[in-house]
């Protein structure tokens, strides 16, 4: 996304875009039903655990772990292979989101490499900071052309320079803002897939649009598919304005699948059947 022009708040002039306000009105819609849900009242920490797992299982499926939710919930160990270190990897990025909120709107730079170095759990020289000229890129998923480390790191400091700006737009136009713009990006080495669905997640809670964290849009990415999602992503890196709009569309009906699916643990809960 070009951070330049004439607007001084790039990320309303997006939210202005024809089509973009009925994404939004949607989601807010449905975020408040699921808000105004009796269990919220009274179990909501129980809502907000499960969104989490989910979350995680549906963020893990698109970065190639596609596991049956109880089977992650059933694992204890993550280091046997490369699906279980993706599975473990979302785990702990989905616990960590929610203590960054904090630090995000002053130095999100500095929560994205904490979100890097808890997903990659090493300590490589590459883990916890953007790459650097000539280090390769392990995203197998994501095969767009790859921007240059130069074009990288100019690009994240004018995200960087939005956040701590602030903007007028809506959270689900700036949380699919830095959504795309990660993955377009690839500015770590890997598991950037994986750090991009988390800084969407930190974006729409720390926003107060899900403060809660029981709309995880990584669970309606999933079932929307890898191919939906990376078609989306085509729009947003081609920058037009019928691209940006449905790159927003998509995350919004994302956002909206995820509260479905909070939805219906509300009602088992209900029922008493989980």
């Amino acid at each position: 996304m070009s951070t330049t022009g004439a607007s001084a708040d790039p990320l309303a002039a997006l939210g202005s875009l024809p089509g973009v306000a009925e994404s939004v009105e949607s989601v807010r819609k449905a975020v408040d039903r699921v808000y105004g849900h009796r269990i919220m009242r009274r179990r909501s920490n129980a809502v907000t655990s499960e969104a989490a797992l989910r979350g995680a299982r549906g963020s893990a499926a698109l970065s190639g772990a596609d596991w049956a939710l109880e089977e992650v919930r059933r694992r204890t160990d993550f280091s046997g292979d490369d699906e279980a270190r993706v599975v473990g990897a979302a785990l702990r990025l989905t616990a960590e989101a929610g203590q960054l909120l904090s630090i995000w709107r002053q130095s999100p730079l500095r929560v994205l490499a904490r979100l890097h170095l808890v997903a990659a759990a090493d300590k490589g020289a590459e883990v916890g900071r953007p790459r650097q000229a000539g280090e390769p890129v392990d995203e197998p998923l994501v095969e767009l052309p790859l921007p240059d480390a130069a074009e990288v790191s100019g690009r994240l400091e004018g995200l960087s320079q939005l956040i701590i700006a602030g903007s007028s737009a809506p959270a689900l136009v700036t949380a699919a803002v830095v959504h795309g713009e990660l993955l377009a990006l690839r500015p770590f080495a890997s598991h950037n897939g994986l750090v991009a669905r988390a800084a969407e997640r930190i974006v729409l809670i720390g926003s107060g649009l899900d403060p809660k964290s029981v709309c995880p849009a990584e669970v309606g990415h999933a079932e929307l598919g890898r191919a939906a999602y990376l078609a989306a992503l085509d729009g947003y890196v081609s920058g037009t304005p019928e691209g940006m709009t449905a790159w927003i569309a998509h995350c919004g009906r994302a956002v909206e699948l995820g509260v479905r699916e909070s939805t219906a643990v509300c009602e088992a809960l209900q029922r008493g059947a989980a």
